[in-house]
């Protein structure tokens, strides 16, 4: 994709979903009682706690560095972020739900105020990532995928029949 090619409409559009990311982490954090943050529906998934922890992480260490980086630098080349051995480095379910939720609402208001300023060539600025050649537009279509799949994560957890909640 080329930063021309991101029409304004989806790119406004794309901005909106990722400024709603946080509101929708929130008021699942919200909705849980704090035992019931830390289920996990299987060993290898994510409870809401430590999907609120990935989330400030990743956006603030991951999306964030690398806009940045996109912006300033000639065709960068730009880190992973490896999801689950931060979760355990850093003990997410030792963590406080309601502190990562916020952080990571700090975190995405700093990455959509900066995209909301960028222009057509700012969108087209390039970098290698993942052995591949993207532009910064790819970058955000990434974000909005990732959020996506998160999203459906949590309300698939919320939703599940067999959780200690319910």
């Amino acid at each position: 994709m080329n930063g021309n090619d991101f029409p304004q409409a989806r790119f406004a559009e794309a901005l909106e979903m990722l400024a709603a990311m946080p509101m929708f982490v929130e008021a699942a954090v919200a909705s849980l009682p704090p035992d019931a943050l830390r289920h996990k529906p299987s060993p290898q998934d994510f409870s809401l706690l430590e999907h609120a922890c990935h989330l400030r992480d990743l956006e603030s260490e991951g999306y964030l560095v690398r806009v940045r980086r996109m912006l300033t630098e000639h065709l960068p080349q730009l880190e992973g972020f490896d999801g689950a051995a931060v979760a355990e480095a850093r003990k997410y379910l030792e963590q406080d739900a309601d502190a990562a939720a916020h952080a990571f609402a700090t975190a995405r208001r700093e990455l959509t105020t900066m995209l909301s300023a960028l222009t057509p060539a700012d969108l087209a600025r390039e970098a290698e990532f993942a052995g591949r050649r993207i532009c910064l537009a790819d970058l955000v279509a990434m974000v909005v995928e990732h959020d996506r799949g998160h999203r459906d994560e949590i309300t698939a957890l919320l939703d599940t029949e067999s959780a200690p909640w319910k």
